[in-house]
């Protein structure tokens, strides 16, 4: 099979199908008023448990730096999202929560997810689906822990 760069469709690469149903759906989300929040902001705030998490387990399962997962917090600190605080169980820990608007935000973020997928899988058929998904989630790396 040859494949060819740009190429759509039953011959394309299958990075370059996955990275075009990805761009589809930050379309639909980008045409919506998510309140300048962008897709990055949604993958930490999915990643942050109610009782809330540290910096450095919050960098492990992004795969980010610790540094960086840091810095990343803070702007969305600034931008009310999370809080952060420290660990109970240990005060030279930072804690970060979802403050009541990250939770809504959070929950709005993934109810579209839901309608979208409840989209594909009227597309495609739901047997299909079903199967999409079960493929990806065999694919996809388990997380770190």
């Amino acid at each position: 099979m040859t494949r060819v760069k740009g190429a759509v469709g039953p011959d394309a690469h299958v990075l370059a199908l996955t990275g075009l149903v990805l761009e589809h759906f930050r379309d639909l989300v980008a045409e919506e008023d998510w309140g300048g929040l962008r897709s990055s902001h949604f993958r930490v705030l999915g990643h942050v448990p109610g009782e809330g998490v540290t910096i450095t387990e919050l960098a492990d399962r992004l795969g980010m730096t610790k540094q960086g997962c840091g810095q990343f917090v803070t702007g969305m600190v600034e931008l009310g999202l999370v809080e952060t605080g420290q660990d109970p169980g240990d005060r030279r820990v930072r804690l970060v929560t979802l403050t009541e608007r990250g939770r809504r935000m959070n929950e709005r973020f993934e109810r579209r997810v839901a309608e979208v997928e409840q989209e594909w899988a009227q597309r495609v058929g739901p047997r299909r689906y079903a199967t999409f998904r079960a493929v990806l989630a065999e694919l996809a790396p388990q997380p770190r822990g």
